[in-house]
């Protein structure tokens, strides 16, 4: 067991958040009650990831995306309401660390999503450092779309360049495809992302980096376990990742 205080402390030793540019607040942004025994981890502070931390008899809840981000009108209604007032019900303090849990080193999106892969990363680039890149051996679009598809559990979107052998791959998860270019710069042959839009499809077939879309959610589910796992072991808490599947 541990206090919330301690939790908040040790989760922005670890993530850093005041290093970051980001749209909404990272760290603790519901609180709910002062012993913390079990965490639950998730990828987004949904109605649905609420009531089942509920159920699991949590009295703190991590996610990647939190309940307030820049541009929202400020209102307590709706779907908003509903989420604030089972937590508050309950008890339950939330915590919410985006581009900061992106970005970890070790424990981020980002490098574990390398890690299941395979993916020794060698270089960052991009807005804030956020994207990772490494050298493969070589392998064809097909193929490594196929391996993404495997290890995510999902089918993934492949827009081909060039055809050429890919060697260097270049990654950020979730809705990163505006790092597309940065990426290109960075002398990848191919791009992984979680989203793609209209532009990406054009910017594969002109400059001959191949572009793989594998999922918003899938691509962010695995640095809340990370960290999860760390500061449970750390803080002696229990824990456990509860997956709200999304086809996005």
């Amino acid at each position: 067991m541990t206090d919330r205080a301690a939790l908040e402390r040790s989760l922005n030793q670890l993530l850093e958040p005041a290093r970051f540019k980001d749209y909404g607040p990272n760290g603790l942004q519901v609180e709910g009650r002062e012993d913390v025994r079990h965490l639950v981890c998730g990828v987004t502070a949904s109605l649905a990831l609420i009531d089942a931390a509920i159920a699991a008899k949590a009295d703190a809840i991590l996610v990647h995306h939190g309940l307030f981000w820049r541009g929202q009108d400020g209102r307590v209604t709706g779907w908003m309401k509903q989420r604030l007032a089972r937590l508050i019900q309950h008890d339950i303090s939330l915590f919410a660390y985006h581009l900061p849990l992106d970005a970890h080193p070790l424990l981020g999106n980002n490098a574990q999503l390398g890690a299941r892969l395979g993916w020794a990363a060698d270089g960052r680039f991009g807005d804030q450092d956020l994207g990772f890149t490494a050298a493969i051996a070589p392998i064809g679009l097909d193929l490594l779309a196929v391996q993404l598809q495997e290890a995510l559990g999902r089918n993934v979107l492949a827009v081909p360049g060039d055809g050429r052998a890919l060697r260097r791959v270049a990654w950020c998860s979730g809705g990163a495809q505006g790092y597309f270019e940065a990426a290109i710069a960075a002398g990848a042959d191919v791009f992984v992302t979680g989203e793609i839009s209209e532009p990406q499809a054009h910017y594969a077939r002109e400059t001959g980096v191949a572009f793989i879309a594998a999922g918003h959610h899938a691509t962010e589910r695995y640095g809340v376990q990370g960290v999860g796992a760390h500061v449970a072991q750390d803080l002696g808490l229990s824990w456990q990742f509860i997956d709200v599947d999304n086809p996005a």
